[in-house]
């Protein structure tokens, strides 16, 4: 397996990710502002009342990111409490992650094919870290971002594709 590929398709792509969701998070601050409410009650809104709220939204998306490279490096992740009840709590949630993910080098995922991934709810099965990334925590860290998103838009938010995808490596 290629770690420089894995690198990029991990940590590079959690990085961005959380970075877009900042700048997303920051848009809706300032239509708080804008309409003259709490950004706080944005916190609590969901899309349906059967999913979690924006707030577990972002701290799942950030669980995801960290605990992925960690679980398919063979190494420990930082804790968060899920504490979190303002904006600022949750920017720094984020941006803990993401220097957390900083700490990482292209060479830290050379095992990536042989480690075996398992959780409790999976009764005994596993998956290759490189599986775990690409079948599981890559698809579940961009739910849990796209429902934030979604969330944030539904509640009147002016983001766009352009904000959720960020900005591009473009080439001239």
């Amino acid at each position: 397996m290629n770690e420089s590929i894995v690198y990029e398709i991990s940590i590079q792509s959690f990085k961005k990710g959380l970075g877009n969701l900042i700048k997303i998070l920051e848009k809706a601050e300032a239509y708080s502002v804008t309409k003259k409410f709490a950004f706080e009650n944005l916190l609590n809104a969901r899309l349906f009342p059967d999913q979690f709220h924006l707030t577990k939204q972002i701290q799942i998306a950030c669980d995801t990111a960290k605990l992925c490279v960690a679980r398919i490096t063979g190494k420990d992740a930082p804790v968060h409490e899920d504490s979190e009840t303002s904006l600022e709590e949750l920017k720094q949630r984020i941006h803990s992650v993401i220097q957390y993910l900083e700490t990482y080098k292209k060479e830290d995922f050379i095992s990536v094919s042989e480690i075996r991934v398992s959780q409790p709810r999976w009764e005994g099965k596993y998956l290759t870290g490189f599986e775990y990334l690409t079948q599981h925590a890559i698809p579940n860290f961009y739910f849990h971002i796209t429902t934030s998103y979604a969330i944030l838009r539904h509640s009147g938010v002016e983001i766009g594709k352009k904000d959720y995808l960020g900005e591009m490596p473009y080439k001239k």
